[in-house]
């Protein structure tokens, strides 16, 4: 077992209520310690957020210790051995020790242990299994600080048992392997998601667009989406086509720009290319009405969006779709764009920082105040009297919003 210290700058381990906790849980000889993300992270240089604790004791016990600790404990997973921890605005998972009774593929019947090693041998990946002490001191027994040095993610003993037991780790390696891998994927690990690939079928749309989003979140996601599509994993999950080359596109689009990853847009990228492929993948990864108009309005079928627009139709469409529409659709136009210079792209996509389209300020009441009744005709001369104001430039003083309806009275 490798025993070492968490880096001096891990500042968030010493948070007075993490160390109650952690005191409240050693007793009676046993201890408890931080486990998986918050560590990994650490190591990683990265930033820490959720906080696991493992703990000896079984969960009726740690929920007495903590409520006398001041801790108010919500049992999220209780026959799983998990808790919730909350106090003072801080919030822990607190899992009790455990080994896994049978599998089920989506998740398994556990039994309850002290037995630290037994407890990481269930876990997924080697740097999801190193535990930290109160005193940052490292239990590493699987090896995962010198995976995580090497950029190696590595399922932990047999890699077809850890698959077989939960389908989602298939998804998490490519995700795991794109934040934290080095190289090439670890070629155990990439064997093991293929003969284990047909288990995904069985996964839960929800589950399966977490960790979707989540790979594409990560900045340098593209080696690991490769090889998630060149597999055919991808391609099943999803249902259809992939394009792992728009993506890299994007990617290059993000750095010219200084954009951060926006994963609906990659996936967006990824996958659609027409309004059926949204409509296949809506059920499947669970997308908001929200979420499924953004893909809808960034589709070309219905306003061609490039630098081959003319000022007037650039501003046009600037209107009609509104900023974040038009980017949208601008990115996913310049992903399958011929390559070349990318400067007039560029200041395509400047244009909603150099121009905002005003508002169209005529309404029906306007209409209706000049004695017009309701019903379809005022809709046309307002469409009209909008079409008259966008190509006089969007005027903006109230005279002009006259002279436009007056003009587009007399045409209807």
């Amino acid at each position: 077992m490798t025993l070492d210290r968490l880096p001096k700058n891990a500042d968030w381990l010493q948070e007075k209520n993490l160390q109650a906790l952690l005191s409240a849980l050693s007793r009676d000889g046993a201890v408890a310690r931080v486990v998986g993300g918050a560590v990994r992270n650490a190591l990683a240089g990265l930033p820490v957020s959720d906080i696991d604790v493992a703990t000896e004791f079984e969960p009726d016990a740690v929920a007495g210790f903590l409520a006398d600790a001041g801790f108010r404990v919500v049992e999220t997973g209780k026959d799983h051995g998990t808790l919730t921890a909350l106090k003072e605005g801080f919030e822990f998972q607190v899992t009790t020790l455990r080994v896994d009774v049978r599998s089920h593929g989506r998740h398994a019947d556990v039994a309850f242990t002290r037995d630290w090693e037994a407890d990481a041998a269930r876990r997924d990946f080697t740097i999801n299994a190193i535990y930290a002490d109160a005193d940052g001191a490292l239990h590493d027994p699987f090896g995962g600080r010198q995976d995580l040095a090497a950029g190696r993610v590595r399922f932990i003993g047999d890699a077809d048992a850890r698959v077989a037991e939960d389908y989602l780790r298939i998804l998490r390696f490519f995700r795991f392997t794109a934040r934290f891998g080095n190289g090439p994927a670890d070629a155990d690990g990439l064997a093991a998601c293929i003969r284990g690939r047909d288990g995904v079928a069985g996964l839960s749309a929800e589950r399966v667009r977490a960790e979707l989003l989540k790979l594409l979140a990560v900045k340098c996601c593209l080696n690991a989406v490769a090889d998630f599509a060149h597999t055919g994993i991808l391609n099943s999950l999803l249902g259809g086509v992939v394009y792992p080359g728009a993506l890299v596109r994007l990617c290059d689009i993000e750095e010219i720009l200084s954009l951060e990853p926006d994963p609906l847009l990659r996936l967006m990228v990824l996958a659609v290319r027409v309004r059926e492929d949204i409509t296949r993948l809506a059920p499947r990864l669970r997308f908001s009405k929200d979420e499924t108009a953004r893909m809808k309005a960034a589709l070309d079928e219905a306003r061609h969006l490039s630098p081959s627009l003319g000022e007037p139709e650039r501003k046009e469409t600037l209107y009609r779709l509104e900023v974040a529409a038009f980017r949208d659709r601008l990115l996913n136009n310049w992903t399958v764009s011929p390559g070349g210079d990318t400067s007039d792209w560029q200041t395509l996509w400047e244009l909603p920082t150099r121009w905002h389209a005003p508002d169209f300020m005529l309404r029906g009441e306007d209409l209706l105040s000049r004695g017009f009744e309701p019903g379809p005709r005022i809709g046309d001369i307002l469409k009209r009297a909008e079409s008259l104001w966008i190509a006089a430039d969007y005027p903006e003083h109230k005279a002009a919003f006259e002279a436009l309806l007056e003009e587009a009275i007399s045409e209807k």
